[in-house]
């Protein structure tokens, strides 16, 4: 009798215990109130703006839904982290959000050299990749299995460029100026494909060194080239300067920009020298409230409304919806696995399509050009 009694109370007391430190098989990041995100990009230096505006979307959707008492009683914190944009940093603080901050999910990471580095670290702790700020290829092979792509690919962007420069312009002397890394080449690669397709080579080929704004070697190799036009795979400061010295040699051709340019960050460091200048995008006009998803984002977001930090708010958006489609407890498999087998996602309005073999929820490609105010105008045709 004793020793039944006291068996008994000792297992009451265990399973008391137990109860008291929580589901034993509870995921890092995750707790009864919250679960935690993880985001390693550049929020200072020449590409700033780019992370800065990641963050302020997937922070203003997060503070959306923690309005209405977040996700099935859960809130959704977000711990950024600075990799300066540099490969070496976006390791180091990738592996502090997994084994220190222990995040649940990765998300908004922001360009290709970093994600390079970053990616297979996730991987190995098998934690997702959610919505890398990057149109990378490497990234949408449906064989990593924790990478999640809300934007369209650089290969459908620089194809856009040269069959609008070639079939609507009608131009053929086409240069390129890119980042001297992985990004870089990514485009260019890009370009030389679709280039290919047409039966053209390229003018010439003109690089800089990342994190900087050393651009005067470039511009008078591109200048001697004497293209009609300069497709640019860069960010905004080192295009924005390549810009306004070749206006001051009055080297005057169509310059064309890849979305991770930051457009608005682009147009404020060009000024009046922006007029004309044609930026890729791969989410829909900020400014367009007729579709709910944009007009959900101007009321959340606490910044001027731009692409960067429109994008920012769709990868928070679908990372949402995602842990909506979750039963019981959330697992970093169980959201990789109900974003693959719930295919299509209504995102206010706004498709994104995914599936076995499809990691990119987004393949919209659409053209704007600077305005003489620094506003944008979408185009379907540019005039010369």
């Amino acid at each position: 009798m004793f020793m039944r009694r006291y068996g008994a109370a000792a297992l009451l007391t265990g399973a008391i215990a137990l109860a008291c430190l929580g589901p034993a098989t509870a995921e890092d990041g995750v707790t009864a109130e919250s679960i935690t995100f993880g985001q390693a990009a550049v929020l200072e230096g020449p590409a700033a703006a780019l992370g800065q505006g990641m963050r302020a979307g997937i922070q203003a959707a997060f503070d959306e839904i923690n309005a209405h008492g977040g996700v099935h009683g859960r809130k959704l914190k977000l711990i950024s982290r600075d990799d300066g944009y540099e490969p070496e940093r976006a390791i180091a603080e990738t592996k502090k959000l997994i084994g220190e901050d222990k995040v649940f999910a990765l998300i908004g990471p922001v360009g290709t050299p970093t994600s390079a580095a970053a990616q297979p670290i996730a991987a190995a702790a098998h934690v997702p990749f959610i919505g890398a700020f990057t149109g990378a290829g490497f990234l949408r092979n449906p064989k990593l299995e924790n990478v999640i792509n809300v934007r369209a690919s650089y290969g459908a962007e620089t194809e856009a460029w040269i069959k609008h420069l070639t079939e609507d312009l009608k131009i053929k002397r086409i240069a390129i100026f890119y980042q001297d890394d992985a990004f870089g080449r990514a485009g260019l690669d890009g370009v030389k494909a679709a280039m290919s397709k047409r039966g053209l080579e390229l003018a010439e080929e003109a690089t800089y060194e990342r994190n900087t704004v050393a651009v005067k070697t470039a511009l008078l190799t591109l200048r001697r080239a004497a293209p009609d036009a300069v497709v640019m795979v860069g960010a905004y400061k080192p295009c924005a300067e390549l810009i306004k010295l070749a206006h001051k040699l009055e080297f005057n051709p169509v310059f064309v920009n890849i979305s991770f340019v930051g457009a608005s960050a682009l147009a404020k460091e060009l000024g009046p020298d922006g007029k004309g200048v044609v930026i890729s995008q791969v989410v829909p006009f900020p400014w367009d409230t007729s579709l709910k998803v944009v007009a959900d984002y101007q009321t959340a977001i606490k910044a001027t409304p731009d692409f960067v930090s429109l994008e920012g708010y769709l990868v928070g958006r679908l990372a949402i919806a995602a842990l909506e489609k979750m039963s019981g407890e959330p697992t970093r498999e169980g959201l990789l696995k109900v974003i693959k087998d719930t295919g299509r996602f209504d995102i206010g309005g706004l498709a994104m399509t995914f599936g076995p073999a499809k990691n990119e929820g987004l393949d919209q490609v659409f053209l704007t050009v600077i305005q003489s105010d620094g506003s944008f105008k979408a185009v379907e045709k540019l005039l010369m």
